[in-house]
């Protein structure tokens, strides 16, 4: 047997059932590193010591019965911009490289309390800001489907990680995308939850009112097991909503009969690939098969969503971003003369080219003069959308659409021009917008053989929806393979 290979809900069984221990999972998880790793790159730390302790610590409460959780003794995957105590976290920046928290992110700490086992910190774009996990200070993270291509980002890191069987689940944040659009990209399941879901304390901020942690994993089974774990109400973050109910797993059934599926005209236009196209109309069939209604619809506001989500992301960005100038923790500048030749050539040194972008950007959009006619008016558009998916939602109980417009691209080429990386966002930012959740399943491969994306959206707490709808369509393709 391959433990390596397991999902990470058959894993936590088998170490339930003692077929295997949590330390076999660990020696399976390592040995399956150090094949891959050299040349994926997926991690920016790995904490096997740490891992090896911790192995012993869970082993002994399960053999005692006191974690019975189904991802007891499963080890975890974690992106790099979500802080552990203890364990570098460095959100693939230089001006993070030394830092080393003195406490843990709360989905993480969810995640130890159920037994999970931390094994390292996944690479990611710089402070999460990119689309293909190429803006990191430690080097690129290659596609484990074809390492000539980009896994995606800003969660690139975490998706090769799950797909390379390196980990059986990691955790990623999604902002504009930056789970569902590696998970697609890399042939995983991944899931956006409806902002505030998961508590974002201890989370590296990019854009404090889009960003949300949600899980990357094998299957949409995992992917509601992890969620049900890393979800709860904490009043350490003042954006966590308190939920009726946690229980997301109930959700797996395969029953889809009478549920209504918007297919938004908007998202099938110019710059969406043939290929990508003709999986996700494919998908819709499979779901009509099963007897879902399908119908497609106008989502109007959409060609809105880049430039209101950039100016959002970026103003908070810079206002996040200030924190950084090398007075308490993380990188400082050697040579410097006063206070503020030190902070300039701390962040000038400290901060790659794209979070300098970003960061002028939300600057310029927050200055006197240009804050109503760029900012203000972006937040006015994004409750625009927000009120649109309403709407829709009023008449969809979900709404079906590519993950991204084209499958993975090669290495280096979205880097030359980032309004093209940009607009690789185009089907994911507006759920952050609206604060809805998202759910990335793989629908297919292109003729290179590297994996189609689609994603499922759904009104604000529907993620169970989301799941049932996924795991029937997950098995129904099983079923045709």
């Amino acid at each position: 047997m391959e433990i390596q290979k397991l999902t990470a809900v058959s894993l936590g069984k088998k170490i339930k059932e003692k077929e295997i221990s949590v330390r076999e999972a660990l020696d399976a998880v390592f040995a399956q590193i150090d094949q891959t790793e050299g040349r994926y790159h997926a991690y920016v730390t790995l904490d096997k010591e740490g891992a090896y302790k911790q192995a012993d610590v869970v082993q002994e409460k399960i053999d005692k019965g006191e974690l019975t959780g189904a991802l007891a003794g499963v080890p975890v995957a974690i992106k790099d911009n979500m802080c552990t105590k203890g364990l570098l976290t460095t959100c693939s920046s230089k001006i993070l490289e030394n830092y080393i928290p003195t406490y843990t992110a709360s989905a993480v700490q969810n995640l130890t309390d159920a037994g999970c086992v931390i094994i390292g910190k996944t690479n990611m774009d710089e402070f999460a800001m990119g689309s293909t996990t190429e803006t990191s200070y430690y080097g690129v993270t290659r596609n484990p489907h074809n390492p000539d291509h980009v896994p995606g980002g800003s969660s690139g890191g975490s998706a090769a990680a799950v797909a390379l069987n390196e980990c059986f689940f990691a955790l990623g944040s999604d902002t504009g995308g930056s789970i569902r659009q590696p998970s697609a990209f890399c042939g995983i399941t991944g899931m956006k939850p409806t902002y505030g879901t998961v508590s974002r304390y201890g989370l590296i901020a990019y854009g404090s009112s889009l960003d949300q942690i949600g899980p990357m994993t094998k299957n949409v089974t995992d992917c509601a097991a992890v969620l049900e774990t890393i979800a709860s109400y904490d009043k350490k973050d003042s954006t966590s909503m308190k939920r009726e109910e946690y229980d997301f797993t109930s959700a797996l059934v395969r029953d889809v009969k009478g549920l209504r599926i918007g297919l938004p005209k908007d998202y099938f236009g110019d710059g969406l690939d043939s290929e990508v196209k003709a999986a996700i109309f494919k998908a819709a069939e499979t779901f009509k098969r099963m007897g879902a209604i399908v119908e497609e619809f106008d989502l109007g506001l959409v060609q809105y969503a880049i430039p209101a989500y950039y100016i959002i992301a970026s103003a908070e960005a810079s206002s996040n971003l200030e924190r950084f100038d090398g007075v308490k923790y993380g990188y400082r500048t050697k040579e410097y003369g006063d206070l503020h030749s030190m902070y300039k050539k701390t962040r000038s040194e400290g901060f790659g080219s794209e979070v300098k972008r970003r960061i002028m950007l939300g600057s310029f959009v927050l200055s006197s003069g240009y804050y109503d006619a760029y900012y203000l008016k972006a937040l006015k558009t994004k409750a625009l959308i927000k009120q649109e998916f309403d709407k829709a939602f009023e008449k969809y109980d979900i709404i079906l659409a590519p993950a991204a417009p084209t499958t993975a691209p090669l290495l280096g080429s979205s880097l030359q021009d980032p309004i093209k990386m940009y607009l690789s966002d185009i089907y994911t930012i507006s759920a952050n917008l609206a604060g809805i959740p998202g759910l990335s399943i793989p629908c297919g491969k292109d003729k290179m053989g590297l994996p189609i994306g689609m994603q499922l959206l759904g009104g604000c707490f529907q993620e169970k929806t989301l799941l049932r709808a996924g795991f029937a369509y997950e098995k129904a393709r099983e079923e045709e393979a």
